[in-house]
C-alpha cells in the first residue's frame, strides 16, 4: 500500500512538473512576441534606456507571477501595459533608484532603432519629454501604442473624461511647442496644413 501512495505521489509531481512546464513555455512564447513592444513603450515613458529594461524587466517579473491566474488569452496585453505604467509611475518612488551610480563603462550591446522613426522622432520626443507624466502615459498609449480612450482609461486607472482631457492638454501644449523645436504640426501632431 505504501508503494502505491509513493507511485501517485511521483505522478502527482510529475504532471504538476508538466503544468508549470508547459506554463512556462507558454509564458516565453508571449514575452518573446511582446519584449519589443514593451520596451518600446517603456521607453516612450521614461526617455532612458537603462530605466526602460529595468521598468521591463520588473513588468515581465510581475506578469510571470501571475500568469497561473491567465484565463482570457486576450487580456494579457492590456494587463501588462497597465503593470507598466503603474510601475512607471511608482519607480521614483523606490529608495534604491536614488542608490544607482553612473558607470562611465558603455556596456557592449548595439542599440535598436525604432522602425517607426523616420528621422524626425528625435526633436518630437525631446518635445514629449517636456510633458507631465500623466500627460505623457495618455499621449504613448493613444497615439504610440494606439489604444482607444477606454483602453487607455483601463491601462492608466482613470476615467474617459480624464483620459480625453490629458491628451487634449497634451496635444495643446505639443502644438503651442511644435514650430520652435523645429517640427511642423501637419507631419508631427495631427493638424492640416493651412
Amino acid at each position: 500500500m505504501v508503494v502505491t501512495v509513493d507511485v501517485a505521489t511521483q505522478r502527482g509531481g510529475v504532471m504538476a512538473q508538466d503544468r508549470d512546464s508547459a506554463r512556462d513555455a507558454e509564458f516565453s512564447v508571449w514575452m518573446t512576441a511582446r519584449q519589443p513592444a514593451l520596451l518600446r513603450t517603456a521607453y516612450l515613458l521614461t526617455g532612458d534606456h537603462h530605466g526602460a529594461e529595468d521598468l521591463v524587466q520588473n513588468t515581465l517579473a510581475k506578469v510571470y507571477l501571475s500568469w497561473h491566474k491567465v484565463r482570457d488569452q486576450q487580456a494579457i496585453d492590456g494587463y501588462a501595459r497597465r503593470i507598466l505604467v503603474n510601475e512607471n509611475n511608482s519607480m521614483w518612488r523606490r529608495a534604491w533608484k536614488k542608490r544607482e551610480t553612473v558607470s562611465s563603462v558603455v556596456p557592449d550591446w548595439l542599440p535598436s532603432h525604432d522602425r517607426y522613426d523616420e528621422g524626425r522622432g528625435s526633436a518630437l520626443w525631446t518635445l514629449v519629454q517636456t510633458l507631465p507624466k500623466k500627460q505623457r502615459a495618455a499621449v504613448v498609449l493613444r497615439y504610440y501604442e494606439q489604444l482607444s480612450e477606454a483602453e487607455t482609461a483601463d491601462v492608466l486607472g482613470c476615467s474617459v473624461g480624464t483620459v480625453k482631457s490629458q491628451t487634449s492638454r497634451a496635444l495643446a501644449t505639443l502644438r503651442s511647442q511644435a514650430d520652435d523645436h523645429g517640427l511642423t504640426r501637419a507631419d508631427h501632431l495631427g493638424e492640416e496644413e493651412r
